[in-house]
């Protein structure tokens, strides 16, 4: 089965276009270095929960969103593979004028195993 790197983090909602833009120029990369989906979503129906939630998972402040985002390999091995590739590519170098899109230090993330993949019928 597949194994997911999943995200999820805060971006101020003035930068979604920014956001989307750098996110889908990186997916590409991604997919070379062999991720079979890359998967941005972008916040509309995030609750505030009882105990925790995703709000304050990513200390979310004023004016921002929650972005959750997933990444599909077809093993935790081509993962790795790519992850190291992924952080040798000169074109992921991170660019001083797009620092301001996110912040990384509230960003949470992991790798996950894929125990149940069901696919519904057409929408």
């Amino acid at each position: 089965m597949s194994y997911i790197d999943g995200y999820v983090l805060a971006v101020p909602g003035g930068n979604r276009e920014r956001y989307r833009a750098m996110a889908a120029s990186v997916a590409k990369i991604f997919a070379e270095h062999g991720a079979l989906r890359v998967v941005e979503n972008w916040g509309e129906d995030v609750p505030d929960g009882e105990h925790t939630d995703l709000r304050r998972a990513v200390a979310l402040r004023e004016g921002e969103t929650v972005v959750f985002s997933w990444v599909e390999w077809p093993s935790k091995a081509a993962r790795d593979r790519g992850n190291e590739a992924i952080a040798a590519d000169p074109r992921l170098k991170p660019d001083p004028a797009d620092a301001d899109i996110l912040d990384p230090k509230r960003m949470i993330y992991g790798g996950f195993v894929t125990i149940v993949d069901e696919h519904g019928g057409k929408a």
